[in-house]
């Protein structure tokens, strides 16, 4: 069958661009046609399979959830935007769509825009709710939220991530017929455990393949000279604690660092955005690495040689997919028990044994429970460390992996 893959935004770094791409490699090998329509200028940079790739021409306007730099955009949050603004964001989008039928199914990321290109669209359409946009712009706001419910009452299915984002989207935009609970999946090829010396010897060789940035002028590549400070700060045999993700203030990366000292591990900071500056000002530099943004081919190599990942939101979240990549690289996630998170570690638990099972989450914004639990985690034996990471993997593969995901989505558009 035919399917076009509307996403509004980029292909790389995290979130609805990962879930974009990792769709459309899974429904190429399964043998469809795929067209994904993003306003990503290097689509080559990432695989997708066999799908064709197109870039609609937006005029310019790129109305985003959280606010960051996009090269030839003037962005704007969504909610600053004018109704015609959005309404002709809305139509360019349509057009492409239209432009490619006939298709079986258009499947639209995000209540808004995605539900109202995918209605402009003609098409029969699935929406995916992300979460974002309900959160950070939907959210109080009557116009947008009149918007979002009118623009999925004509969809097929709206799918949600958790049960979390279906409350939060029955807050947001009120009752909402056809909504399915189907989790973002996770690529248990790509994350999976590695010999320790292979997958530092493999990081070691992605971070020198980096494009070069002087001093560190662009937050979406990679920190200049990582090779030789991730080789010379992962030498020791001190255990490694991983964040990867924005560095947001909502995201909770200061409770990691005001957890840390006591625990006897050090941090790798994997990330950009703008609450940086502060969490470096926060941080032990002599204990902590911040490296900006890594891509999959980073972290996949990265999460093998950690002890554990700390997801340590402190605002909602849809799913927790950077704990369900780090359980599945075996590497045992350790999030903030709340909305999306709380669903993960809830899966971790049901596979861990029942000794380990308090090591899969911790009180939201709680640093203290954060320290001890972290100190548990690094402090124990070859074989609870083995059977733990074992666990996780075991709950990535059962639960989360891309191919059953996809599988259940395309269902949906039929």
């Amino acid at each position: 069958m035919k399917i076009v893959l509307w996403h509004g935004y980029l292909l790389g770094g995290t979130g609805s661009n990962v879930y974009t791409r990792q769709l459309a490699r899974e429904w190429s090998r399964a043998g469809h046609e795929v067209v994904v329509l993003s306003q990503e200028p290097h689509p080559e940079r990432y695989d997708v399979g066999g799908a064709r790739t197109l870039r609609p021409d937006v005029g310019g306007l790129l109305p985003v959830f959280v606010l960051d730099r996009y090269a030839g955009y003037d962005v704007k949050l969504l909610q600053d935007c004018t109704r015609a603004e959005l309404e002709r964001w809305v139509e360019a989008n349509a057009a492409a769509i239209r432009a490619e039928l006939p298709a079986e199914l258009v499947f639209c990321n995000h209540v808004l825009l995605g539900g109202a290109v995918g209605a402009a669209s003609g098409a029969p359409y699935v929406v995916k709710a992300h979460g974002s946009e309900l959160e950070y712009s939907l959210r109080g706001r009557p116009w947008l939220e009149a918007w979002g419910r009118e623009a999925l009452a004509g969809a097929r299915a709206v799918v949600v991530g958790s049960a979390h984002i279906r409350e939060v989207l029955a807050e947001v935009c009120g009752h909402v017929e056809r909504v399915h609970e189907v989790p973002p999946g996770v690529d248990v090829e790509a994350w999976r455990p590695r010999p320790r010396a292979r997958a530092l010897a493999a990081l070691l060789e992605e971070a020198r393949r980096d494009p070069p940035n002087p001093g560190n002028a662009n937050e979406r590549l990679p920190d200049e000279g990582n090779a030789e400070r991730l080789e010379a700060f992962l030498a020791t045999t001190e255990p490694v604690v991983v964040y990867f993700g924005k560095l947001l203030e909502n995201k909770g990366v200061q409770v990691l660092l005001e957890a840390l000292p006591g625990v006897g591990a050090r941090a790798v900071v994997v990330g950009f955005g703008d609450y940086r500056a502060e969490l470096e000002r926060l941080a032990d530099p002599e204990r902590t690495l911040f490296t900006g943004p890594f891509e999959h081919r980073h972290l996949v190599h990265l999460l093998a040689l950690a002890d554990a990942c700390v997801v340590p939101s402190i605002f909602p979240e849809a799913f927790g997919m950077v704990a369900a990549e780090a359980a599945a690289a075996g590497c045992p996630p350790l999030v903030a028990r709340h909305s999306g998170l709380a669903e993960i570690a809830d899966g971790l638990e049901a596979e861990y044994p029942p000794h380990l099972r308090d090591l899969a989450s911790f009180a939201t914004g709680d640093a203290n429970e954060l320290r001890e639990k972290l100190r548990a985690l690094v402090s124990l034996g070859a074989d609870d460390r083995a059977e733990l990471r074992a666990a996780a993997r075991r709950a990535a593969v059962e639960r989360w992996s891309w191919a059953s995901i996809a599988k259940r989505l395309l269902a949906l558009g039929r």
